[in-house]
């Protein structure tokens, strides 16, 4: 299995970061002349994926944010997930401890109101399945750095960048160390890495017990009136990924990722029906196993960038049913399986045309493919596929020392679609910076967007879901207003935006006896303001904070509801680190109020704020040794994530004290 990705986007904005060596095409800074005597220390981050050019953070007319491997090794993040959890307007949603994925429905981070509204790329490739991202699944030991783009990303990366783009950028360079951990709920958690300058492998194994309480339903019915509890047991998560620098413009990258857990749903009160269940009697047992390969291979130089990938996960689930939604007795097997894949190609070529223009044209193609298997209690075997292709270009023309310009075009368009059902569209962006000083800046940002739906939205078809296969793309537009400043150790950022959607793609319900979903397009809006601040303060300690203000809403015209906000309003993210000598700490928190509870079926109902807290803390006794202990809900909230009428509860005050050596 072998991609080829565009992953030199990522290469270059590691190998900026880390090693002074950018092989990002070059593309002239936004200020004047003497921007280029400038001090490092003073420029902020360098910025690639938000316009596939190096860029200084404050020269990018877009809201962005960048997070080094320094930073997830401080914050003691086990995976992306993690990292991307504590991040402004990012709104997170989990359904079971370690990545404990329930088959499609996985732990989720959402960007501005929009569910799955963000593309998420590794190494600037992209890695979703049927329109998902697990990110429990990256561990954080491999991630370089995470780019952040909030606003739309389409022009440049084509379909699922709605409200922005997360370029996940994993380590090149190899470490030889090994780690060990330990912690309650039965946490454990074993890795080894090695490698050199080119070369790289790592394993991690990790694995979370048994959480009781996961999720509970009432039920009040002539067959059974009382209530049931969701268990999850065994969690278990395995990471292998290699990497090799054949030379200084190509690189390989391989990685494997699979999950597994089990869910059990079982009678915790019973208080009357013709069923006679009793407290403890099993209603159904499920195994859930997903597993991922991700395969790409990125050339570059100075002008051109290329990329080949390839993409495949396997979804199953199994196990006995012995009482049925519709509540009667039934003794039966529940078995299904599908297979996503995915593979392509990103080239591009960049044109130094003056001192102040700099020019892209691109091209991509994916091919996508879903499979329905057949199984032990199933006979279906369906196949569908399709062909995405597009092609990009940008302009940049800096105006004058304080005024640049970023015009980008694309055009998408599928083939070979099954029942003929091809798509096209044609989007365009346009930002405007203009800097007041070597320090402050402000931006102007309009972007365009397209999202075709998935085979698993328009074909799926089980005992959950009726497919919807006449489903329209959904196509966006942002408006976004911005400012940024970089100054004696802080780094403000604010911005406004403004989001439609129309046929946004969203699921509904009909018989709440029955709940089998189907999706259906709707139309979608948000409007906020963003603002941030990152603190280099004394002696060791370094701060941040941020909030957030929006109101995401949803028309739904499937049931008659009208506009329903999802989500929350109020975001407020923040942390506090020190660093110095051989101590480490780190405390982080997101808080979202004003929430809703946003049914299928059923209007919205208030539901109480969520506070995410982490701790970590690390001692390094020499060159060689570290010990940490990472505390997740500090506070032993009883939370949940999701905003739909069911609630998962996030794991009770847990920790893991681990151990890593490096030879």
């Amino acid at each position: 299995m072998k991609m080829w990705n565009k992953k030199f986007l990522a290469a270059a904005v590691a190998l900026s970061a880390m090693t002074g060596q950018v092989y990002a095409a070059e593309t002239a800074y936004t200020g004047g002349e003497a921007d280029e005597l400038m001090p490092t220390y003073s420029l902020g981050e360098v910025v690639v994926t938000a316009t596939r050019t190096k860029k200084k953070d404050i020269d990018v007319p877009a809201a962005t944010t960048v997070i080094t491997a320094e930073d997830i090794k401080q914050s003691g993040a086990s995976n992306a997930a993690d990292v991307l959890s504590q991040v402004d307007s990012f709104v997170y949603k989990s359904f079971g401890p370690n990545g404990a994925a329930m088959g499609a429905m996985t732990n989720e981070v959402n960007l501005r109101g929009i569910k799955g509204g963000a593309l998420v790329l590794m190494n600037g490739n992209p890695i979703a399945w049927r329109g998902k991202y697990n990110l429990d699944q990256i561990p954080a030991s491999s991630i370089e750095r995470i780019e952040i783009v909030k606003g739309n990303g389409s022009v440049l990366y084509g379909s699922e960048a709605v409200s922005g783009v997360v370029n996940i950028i994993t380590k090149k360079k190899g470490t030889n160390e090994v780690h060990v951990g330990f912690g309650n709920y039965g946490q454990r958690s074993y890795g080894v890495s090695v490698g050199d300058e080119r070369f790289s492998f790592y394993y991690n194994y990790d694995k979370w017990g048994r959480r009781d309480g996961l999720n509970y339903a009432n039920a009040s019915t002539a067959r059974f009136r009382g209530e049931t509890r969701l268990d999850v047991s065994d969690i278990i998560r395995q990471n292998v990924g290699l990497s090799y620098q054949v030379n200084p413009r190509l690189n390989f990258l391989f990685g494997y990722y699979e999950t597994e857990g089990k869910y059990t749903r079982e009678v915790s009160q019973a208080r009357g029906g013709t069923l006679g269940l009793r407290v403890g009697d099993i209603i159904q047992s499920r195994k859930y196993e997903t597993k991922q390969y991700i395969t790409q291979l990125n050339y570059q130089d100075a002008d051109w960038k290329g990329s080949l990938f390839y993409n495949t996960g396997n979804l199953a689930y199994e196990g006995p049913t012995y009482i049925t939604t519709s509540w009667q007795r039934r003794n039966s097997w529940y078995h299904t399986r599908e297979k996503n894949s995915s593979y392509g190609m990103d080239v591009q070529r960049t044109w130094k045309m003056s001192p102040k223009s700099t020019a892209i044209l691109g091209f991509d193609l994916v091919h996508e493919m879903y499979a329905a298997l057949p199984t032990s209690a199933s006979t279906r075997n369906e196949r569908y596929s399709r062909n995405n292709w597009g092609a990009f270009g940008q302009w940049e023309q800096r105006f004058d020392e304080k005024n640049t310009g970023i015009f980008g075009l694309r055009g998408t368009w599928t083939t070979g679609a099954a029942r003929s059902q091809n798509y096209s569209n044609l989007s365009a962006s346009g930002q405007w910076l203009h800097k007041l000083n070597r320090e402050n800046s402000l931006y102007l940002n309009i972007s365009q967007s397209f999202v075709m739906p998935t085979f698993a939205q328009m074909y799926n078809d089980n005992a959950a879901q009726l497919p919807s296969p006449n489903l329209r793309p959904q196509k966006g537009i942002n408006y976004e207003i911005g400012w940024k400043q970089n100054h004696d150790g802080h780094t403000w950022k604010a911005a406004i935006f403004h989001l439609r959607v129309k046929d946004n793609i969203m699921p509904h319900v009909d018989d709440l006896s029955n709940p089998v979903r189907y999706y259906t397009n709707e139309e979608m809006r948000n409007v906020g303001v963003e603002l941030s601040n990152e603190i280099q303060g004394a002696n060791g300690f370094s701060y941040n904070w941020g909030v957030t203000w929006q109101n995401p809403m949803t028309k739904n015209t499937e049931n008659n509801l009208g506009w329903v906000r999802t989500f929350g309003k109020v975001q407020l993210t923040g942390g506090v680190n020190y660093h110095k000598g051989k101590w480490t700490s780190a405390l982080t928190a997101s808080y979202l109020a004003d929430r809703v509870q946003t049914p299928n079926s059923k209007p919205a109902f208030r539901s109480k704020p969520y506070l995410l807290t982490t701790w970590n803390t690390a001692y390094a006794p020499d060159e060689h040794s570290e010990i940490s202990l990472r505390i997740d809900n500090v506070l032993n909230r009883d939370d949940t994530t999701g905003h739909s009428g069911t609630k998962y509860y996030v794991a009770p005050i847990n920790y893991l004290l681990s151990y890593n050596y490096r030879f």
